[in-house]
């Protein structure tokens, strides 16, 4: 099993978005970085941090679950959607989507600034100065640093541990 963190705006679509529908596409992907990662790593099982950016607070919400493998973006074919490609082809899809399937929201969120203020957490991509990939990888040890931290969030998201 892999861990990632994904980021959504929280208005675009929250955690509770996810924890209602159960499940979703993840799709818009247009960095390649972020592609490659969806397309030829991320399986089914993997574990993923949902993370809200651009809130007050940024910081994760919560946990889902990689639960359909990589397939091609329709969005990018359609050209009434905003992520649409006017390059991509049917047969070679440049864009891919995953689906994501909801697993736990936790109490608060667990803020930006206490993911960068906890020495567990030091190397973690999201806590880097200018971070600004959507999907990325997370090592196993912070990703179980970042859940437990979540679990004993209190109504600020401070740990209360």
């Amino acid at each position: 099993m892999r861990y990632w963190l994904m980021k959504s705006e929280p208005d675009v679509y929250s955690i509770d978005d996810l924890a209602r529908d159960t499940r979703t596409s993840w799709e818009g992907v247009r960095n390649y970085t972020a592609r490659n990662w969806m397309r030829d790593d991320m399986k089914v099982g993997d574990r993923v941090l949902y993370y809200h950016s651009n809130a007050e607070p940024s910081g994760v919400a919560g946990i889902a679950e990689v639960v359909r493998a990589a397939y091609a973006d329709p969005h990018a074919l359609d050209p009434a959607s905003p992520y649409h490609d006017p390059g991509a082809k049917a047969d070679t899809p440049r864009w891919v989507s995953v689906d994501i399937g909801f697993v736990e929201r936790f109490p608060a969120v667990v803020p930006l600034a206490a993911l960068k203020a906890e020495p567990a957490l030091v190397g973690m991509e999201v806590t880097k100065r200018g971070s600004r990939l959507s999907v990325h990888p997370v090592d196993a040890a912070h990703f179980e640093k970042v859940v437990a931290m979540g679990r004993n969030a209190g109504p600020s998201g401070d740990d209360q541990a």
